[in-house]
């Protein structure tokens, strides 16, 4: 399951949430290769990142999963945020430049085809950045965060799946190296235990991110996957279906 949108901003909002962002900003920076007005498209929970990296974009597409919920984003302007399912996005063939995940490869059902799907709509040459728990790090050990839910992966993992879903893994960073507390005092050094994981203990990062790229030599067969999910409008009748015959009467075809 995915974490909730509530529990995702609260945590976000926190001096604690407000130190892994930042952290893992500077993770990403170190992978996001410059690609001048691109179409972007944030999955999972990305508004954070997305402020900060879709500032040069033509456009940019907050895409929210189903089970996890959405927020309105950005709070001033026309929404750009769509609630979906991950493996079948509203997206026409080769039609965005670069995909971020946070905070969805790990709750998807299947990564495998959530990847596929993301191979779909990228463009030629486009590029992937997923952000997912890191399997031997402390992070992934406490639920009091939302690295702490769904499928930790570790580096070698995460660049098997891109390999099988027809991506070339690239550059590789880490990100949070201090512990997920709320002590102030312990938060208050954030900036020197970053520095001293990074150069000292860098395979126990909280969160692995890796940057992919789409192969086009490769040919994948493409099949028809018949949808197993339904939207339903949240104010609609629920259960309202044919009306049952009454006594005497037959039922019209």
């Amino acid at each position: 399951m995915h974490a909730d949108i509530i529990d995702l901003r609260a945590f976000y909002a926190s001096m604690l949430g407000r130190l892994a962002e930042r952290s893992i900003a500077m993770a990403i920076s170190s992978v996001w290769a410059q690609m001048p007005n691109e179409r972007l498209v944030g999955l999972g929970y990305t508004l954070p990142w997305l402020d900060r990296f879709g500032a040069d974009a033509e456009r940019v597409f907050a895409f929210m999963p189903a089970t996890q919920g959405a927020v309105n984003w950005p709070p001033q302007g026309p929404s750009s945020t769509a609630l979906v399912f991950d493996e079948e996005l509203p997206l026409t063939d080769s039609s965005v430049d670069r995909i971020l995940l946070v905070h969805a490869l790990e709750h998807s059902e299947s990564p495998h085809e959530t990847l596929k799907e993301m191979w779909r709509v990228l463009a030629p040459g486009g590029r992937i950045v997923v952000v997912v728990p890191n399997r031997r790090g402390v992070w992934a050990r406490f639920e009091h965060t939302p690295f702490g839910t769904g499928r930790p992966f570790s580096r070698g993992q995460l660049a098997m799946l891109l390999r099988e879903t027809n991506f070339t893994p690239g550059a590789v960073s880490e990100a949070l190296f201090f512990p997920p507390t709320k002590r102030r005092s312990v938060l208050k050094l954030y900036q020197f235990l970053e520095r001293l994981g990074r150069r000292f203990w860098p395979i126990f990062s909280g969160v692995i991110v890796v940057e992919g790229q789409k192969r086009l030599y490769q040919g994948i067969p493409v099949t028809r996957r018949a949808s197993r999910r339904v939207f339903v409008p949240v104010l609609s009748p629920q259960g309202a279906g044919r009306a049952a015959a009454g006594p005497g009467l037959a039922e019209r075809p």
